[in-house]
C-alpha cells in the first residue's frame, strides 16, 4: 500500500525559517541599496557645491585683482597669473561639466569663460603695446563685468544643487519611513508565521506521542491488541510503525510460545518482549513531550530518531545475528536517549575496535548490560557516573566489556552472582541485582544466550569492588556466512 504523503518536523522549522529569514533580508537589502545609492548622489551633489562656492571667489575677486595688478604697473603681466587661474577655473568647470552630464548653467559659464579670457589677453596685448591705461580701464571694466557674470552662473548652480540635493532628501526621509513602516510589518508577519508554526509543530508531536503513550501504557498494561494510528509526521512515522510492529511482534512471540511447548527455554529467551520496555519507552516518549512543550525542536528531533532507530534494531525483521556496528548503532541510540534523562549524572565511552565493525554478532547482549551498568551502578552513585563499552579482537575471540564506576558489589553478593551464572539459577533479588521485574532480559539472559546460541561453556565474567563494576564476554569471530540456521 502507497505511504500517504506526510511532513517532516525538520522541514516544517527550515521552511518557516526560510520565509522568515527571505521576508526580512529583501527589505533590508533594498534599503541598504537605496540608502548607499541616495548617499552617493546626495555626495556628489555637496562635492559639486563645494567646488562651485570655490569658484566664485576666484573668478570674481582673484582674476580681476590680478589683472589690475598688471594694469595698475604692479606686477608684470606674466607675474599677475590671471591666465593660470584661469586655466584652473576652466578645469574644475569641464570637471562638473562630466559630472552633471553637460549642466546647461555650467556650459554657459564655461563658455563665458572663454570670453573672459579674451578680454584678459586684450590686457596683456594692449600693456606689451603701451595702450593708454584709460583705455586698458575700459577694458579692465569688461573683464570685472564678465566675472560678476560667470559668478552669477555659479550661484544658480549652486541654488539649483541645493534644490536638488533638498529634493533627494526629503526622498530618502520618506524612503525610511516606508521602509520603517514595511519592517514593521514583516516584523509582525513574522510574529504570525512563527505563532502558526508553534502551534502547528506542537499539534504534529503533541497528539501522536499523546497516543503513542497510551497504547506504550496499554501494552505495559497487558492490552496487547493496543495499536496505534498512523501519522503524518515524518520523524514519528517510523516510530509508530516501529512500536506496532513491536507489538505484533510480541503477539506472534506468544503465540509461538505457546505452540512450542517443548522448546520453551530458547522461545522464552527469543522473545523481544522484554526487549521492548513499556516503561523504558513510555518514559523516552514522555521526555520527547516535554521537550516538544519547551520547543525544543532539535531535540525533539534527535531523541525521536535515537528512538526509531532503537526499536528498528531491536527488530530486525526477525534475525537473531546482526554485524557489530547495527549492534552499537542500537546501543549508542539507547545511550543517547539515557544521557538525554539523566543529563550530567550519566557519561559513556563506546571504544570498539573499527576491524569488528563488519562482523557478525547475537544481537541485543551489549544494551542490556549497559541497562544494567546504569540501574544498578551509575543511579546508586552519588556525583556524575560514568559507563565505558570496549571491544577488541584477541586469538581470533571479539573481546566486549562493559564497565562503570558505579557503587560495585560486596564480594558475598559477587560470589553468589557468579555462582548463579554458573548454575544457571535464579539471580537472588537485592540492590545489586538485577531483577528485570520477570521480563527475562539481564545479566542472567544475556549469559544464557551467549552460552545457547554459540554453544560455549563461558558467558559473562564479571568483576566488581570499590571502583564499580565490570562485565566482560567472549564470543568467537565469525561472518555472516558461517552463521547456521537453528543455532
Amino acid at each position: 500500500m502507497k505511504q500517504a504523503a506526510g511532513h517532516s518536523i525538520a522541514g516544517d522549522v527550515r521552511r518557516s525559517t526560510g520565509i522568515l529569514t527571505t521576508a526580512l533580508l529583501i527589505p533590508a537589502v533594498l534599503s541598504l541599496a537605496f540608502v548607499l545609492t541616495t548617499a552617493y548622489f546626495f555626495g556628489s551633489m555637496t562635492h559639486r557645491m563645494e567646488q562651485e562656492a570655490a569658484l566664485e571667489p576666484l573668478v570674481e575677486v582673484t582674476i580681476p585683482e590680478s589683472v589690475w595688478s598688471a594694469v595698475a604697473g604692479r606686477v608684470s603681466f606674466e607675474e599677475c597669473g590671471a591666465l593660470e587661474w584661469i586655466e584652473k577655473v576652466n578645469k574644475q568647470l569641464d570637471e562638473l561639466i562630466r559630472e552633471t552630464d553637460g549642466q546647461m548653467e555650467l556650459e554657459v559659464a564655461r563658455r563665458t569663460m572663454d570670453t573672459l579670457e579674451r578680454y584678459v589677453r586684450a590686457v596683456e596685448t594692449g600693456i606689451q603695446n603701451g595702450t593708454p591705461v584709460e583705455e586698458l580701464q575700459r577694458i579692465l571694466d569688461e573683464v570685472r563685468s564678465v566675472a560678476q557674470l560667470i559668478k552669477n552662473m555659479l550661484g544658480n548652480c549652486i541654488t539649483q544643487e541645493a534644490q536638488d540635493a533638498g529634493r533627494v532628501n526629503r526622498t530618502l526621509m520618506q524612503a525610511a519611513l516606508f521602509f520603517a513602516v514595511t519592517e514593521i510589518g514583516i516584523l509582525i508577519f513574522g510574529l504570525l508565521i512563527s505563532m502558526h508554526t508553534r502551534r502547528t509543530l506542537q499539534r504534529s508531536i503533541r497528539e501522536p506521542i499523546e497516543q503513542l503513550e497510551q497504547v506504550t501504557s496499554d501494552l505495559a498494561g497487558g492490552h496487547l491488541e493496543a495499536r496505534a494510528k498512523p501519522t503524518d509526521t515524518e520523524e514519528l512515522r517510523d516510530l509508530t510503525a516501529s512500536v506496532n510492529r513491536m507489538a505484533d511482534r510480541i503477539q506472534e512471540l506468544i503465540r509461538q510460545n505457546r505452540m512450542e511447548q517443548e522448546n520453551l527455554k530458547k522461545a522464552e529467551l527469543r522473545t523481544l518482549q522484554a526487549q521492548v520496555n513499556p516503561h523504558f519507552l513510555y518514559n523516552t516518549l514522555d521526555t520527547i513531550l516535554w521537550q516538544a512543550e519547551e520547543e525544543n525542536n532539535q531535540e525533539v528531533i534527535h531523541l525521536t530518531q535515537s528512538l526509531s532507530d532503537f526499536f528498528r534494531i531491536s527488530l530486525s525483521s526477525g534475525k537473531d545475528w546482526i554485524p557489530v556496528k547495527q549492534e552499537l548503532r542500537h546501543l549508542s541510540g539507547y545511550l543517547a536517549i539515557q544521557k538525554v534523562r539523566y543529563r550530567d549524572v550519566l557519561n559513556y565511552e563506546i571504544n570498539v575496535d573499527d576491524l569488528l565493525y563488519d562482523h557478525t554478532i547475537l544481537k541485543l547482549v551489549l544494551q542490556p548490560l549497559v541497562e544494567n551498568a546504569i540501574y544498578h551502578g551509575i543511579k546508586e552513585r552519588r556525583g556524575g557516573g560514568k559507563i565505558i563499552v570496549s571491544g577488541h579482537e584477541e586469538n581470533g575471540m571479539m573481546v566486549f566489556s562493559v564497565a562503570d564506576n558505579g557503587t560495585g558489589m560486596s564480594p558475598e553478593r559477587l560470589s553468589a552472582l557468579r555462582r548463579s551464572l554458573a548454575e544457571g539459577t535464579d539471580i537472588p533479588h537485592a540492590p545489586e541485582f538485577p531483577g528485570h521485574n520477570g521480563s527475562g532480559f539481564g545479566l542472567r539472559n544475556v549469559d544464557q544466550r551467549i552460552r545457547l546460541y554459540y554453544g560455549q561453556s563461558e558467558g559473562l565474567w564479571i568483576e566488581s569492588g570499590k571502583q564499580g563494576t565490570k562485565v566482560t564476554f567472549r564470543v568467537p569471530l565469525i561472518v555472516k556466512e558461517e552463521i547456521q540456521d537453528g543455532i
